[in-house]
């Protein structure tokens, strides 16, 4: 038997509702794994350790990221908070990054 994950409104139960998230999860994950697969493009060509932050850059990812949650109907501020995080990560890991390939 195959099991297949269903979409959220055609949830009836909760292994239904965990089975969704999980596999979401997952995908996710993916995603993060790409992204910072550019965090390490980024430490290659960025020219100077100095540029690894900029300022203007994550509030404009932020900002862009509350824009698109608040299109899709989920809470903005929910979504800043976790993208601050994911974009202070990036650039810890993108330092992380720079001083490996330089050092």
């Amino acid at each position: 038997m195959q099991n297949t994950v269903k979409d959220p409104q055609s949830c009836e139960t909760m292994p239904e509702v965990r089975a969704g998230v999980d596999a979401l999860d997952r995908e996710l994950v993916a995603l993060l794994a790409k992204r910072f697969g550019y965090m390490r493009a980024a430490a290659r060509i960025k020219p100077s350790r100095d540029a690894v932050r900029d300022e203007a850059r994550k509030a404009s990812v932020i900002a862009a990221a509350v824009a698109e949650a608040e299109a899709h109907g989920i809470p903005g501020d929910v979504v800043a908070d976790i993208w601050e995080r994911l974009v202070e990560g990036s650039i810890a890991y993108e330092f992380g990054e720079w001083d490996r390939v330089r050092g």
